[in-house]
């Protein structure tokens, strides 16, 4: 199935790249590298992530990549990567 990266999300690995490579450029590609390639999982297995506890619905799911969280939703054509945030952050109602 294919993955797509929403807006949102794409804004989100921007700014996690720029707070990590304030310290680490270096560090800050494999964090997002990391996050891409778990997206490769979602596309492979899209049931595997478990349920967004946020929301409990069987379509909203999540991958951990330490210490992010990859949200996303299944549709009957592709995912949709709605959000990566830190994993002690709670999400907001607009994603």
């Amino acid at each position: 199935m294919k993955v797509h990266w929403t807006d949102n999300a794409i804004v989100h690995l921007l700014d996690i790249y720029e707070y990590i490579a304030h310290d680490s450029p270096i560090y800050a590609k494999l964090i997002i590298d990391r996050i891409i390639k778990r997206s490769e999982q979602i596309a492979d297995f899209p049931m595997s992530g478990r349920k967004v506890p946020e929301y409990e619905a069987d379509d909203m799911r999540e991958m951990i990549e330490k210490p992010y969280r990859v949200i996303y939703k299944i549709k009957s054509d592709q995912i949709d990567v709605l959000a990566v945030v830190h994993c002690v952050q709670l999400l907001s109602e607009e994603i």
